[in-house]
């Protein structure tokens, strides 16, 4: 009997190394260690889908960046993970919460949408967002998506204080 095809071998083994890279950060977390704030960077912006997809980690100038429930992080500092030809560059340039949520590199699982994830998959997601990517990366902004509907009609549950690094002068 035939193992499996090299490409499901290689996509198995880069959900494994994520699993195991976000374990180590939710170890190190966990440990005794409180997460540290992440530094403040720049007022946070909005990104469009096309905008967030020009920082992808392709180019070598460029900052590095990805979102998880459609907050915009900067992952430049974790360039060996993220970075062109990284085992997870394939999460950054878009809103990656579906692949983050589910431990899966699977292009279709590179998306913002999380219909029909499990307790136990939202769970994770929301402990590696508040763990890891909080804990760990600038927040650089929202994305559209986030802030406003398919049509472009303000999303009114959207509530600028409850998000993350959200400093009303820094965005006057």
């Amino acid at each position: 009997m035939a193992g499996p095809a090299p490409g499901r071998r290689l996509r198995w083994l880069a959900a494994l190394a994520l699993v195991l890279a976000l374990a180590a950060g939710l170890l190190a977390a966990g440990a005794g260690q409180a997460p540290r704030p992440a530094e403040r960077g720049p007022p946070v912006r909005l990104f469009t889908e096309e905008e967030l997809a020009r920082y992808g980690g392709e180019e070598e100038d460029q900052p590095i960046y990805m979102a998880v429930k459609g907050v915009v992080f900067d992952v430049t500092s974790g360039k060996e993970f993220y970075g062109r030809g990284a085992p997870y560059n394939a999460l950054t340039g878009k809103d990656s919460t579906r692949g983050v949520a589910k431990m899966s590199l699977d292009p279709a699982d590179l998306t913002h949408d999380t219909t029909g994830l499990t307790a136990e998959e939202l769970e994770s997601l929301d402990d590696v967002f508040t763990k890891v990517y909080k804990a760990k990366y600038p927040i650089v902004g929202y994305t559209a998506r986030r802030i406003l509907n398919e049509d472009g009609s303000p999303n009114l549950d959207f509530k600028p204080e409850d998000q993350p690094h959200f400093d009303i002068k820094d965005e006057f």
